[in-house]
């Protein structure tokens, strides 16, 4: 039996995520997943990718109240903003997405935290952000500042896998996926393209590529050449080495932990 055993969502986009036991799932993936972001002056998203501590901010949200905190800094409170001061912001292929603006003190939190001039924003929940038409099950599917699609998901078998090969073995926070499955052969999702969560069906539509993000300890910040250097031996694929899949919801409503993931195709 297949179950579902870890959700995750990121309220901010390349900070810390928060384990939840229940998720209502939207067509732009998981509430709350991924609506914010930094951007920096000129509106270009930024990861940990240049900003490695990032991975250390804990982002707490309540309502419409986020708490941002990180270890030996100064924590700051402050009502999310769906309205108002806009500003046109650039992820990947995206430009000029149209997002709200957070104001200055989230910013300059922000700013002192990784030494450059950024700003928050929260995507304009008016705009979709259209999904690759190569990928995507109708041309409605949208997400928010998640890279390419609103869900990832993984197996905890997989990673198994992978640790098996490694010398020393990896959380799965270093993938960052939304929904983690239990009780399948390693890779299985590979193979799915439709399942069925509760009452929720969703499309898994295309591998995730890994990028540079995974080989970042998320409490250390600590970087080397794994799992980029061992994924490259035998999950390579055309466009990259692949971990995890990229999910389209097609519907909405709420999963839980523990509850059955049906295989439908």
């Amino acid at each position: 039996m297949i179950t579902i055993s870890r959700l995750t969502y990121y309220p901010i986009k390349a900070c810390r995520g928060f384990d939840i036991p229940a998720a209502l799932v939207e067509p732009m993936g998981l509430a709350n997943d991924r609506r914010m972001m930094l951007v920096s002056p000129e509106g270009d998203f930024l990861t940990q990718r240049t900003h490695p501590k990032l991975a250390l901010v804990t982002p707490a949200l309540k309502n419409d109240l986020m708490t941002l905190s990180a270890p030996d800094f100064h924590s700051l409170q402050f009502e999310i903003q769906k309205m108002g001061a806009e500003m046109s912001v650039n992820i990947w292929k995206s430009k000029g997405v149209p997002a709200i603006d957070q104001g200055d003190q989230s910013a300059q939190w922000f700013s002192d935290w990784l030494g450059t001039s950024v700003r928050l924003v929260h995507i304009n929940e008016r705009f979709h952000r259209a999904l690759s038409a190569a990928h995507a099950v109708s041309s409605a599917d949208h997400t928010a500042f998640a890279d390419g699609y609103p869900i990832l998901i993984i197996s905890e078998e997989s990673l198994s896998d992978l640790n098996s090969r490694l010398d020393s073995p990896l959380p799965m926070n270093r993938f960052r996926p939304n929904l983690v499955v239990k009780g399948c052969p390693p890779f299985a999702e590979d193979t799915w393209t439709r399942i069925r969560v509760g009452g929720v069906q969703l499309a898994l539509v295309k591998p995730c590529a890994r990028c540079v993000v995974t080989t970042i300890d998320q409490d250390t910040l600590h970087q080397n050449k794994e799992p980029l250097h061992l994924l490259n031996t035998y999950r390579k694929q055309e466009g990259g080495v692949m971990f995890g899949m990229n999910v389209i919801p097609l519907g909405q409503g709420e999963i839980q932990l523990g509850m059955n993931v049906e295989i439908l195709a």
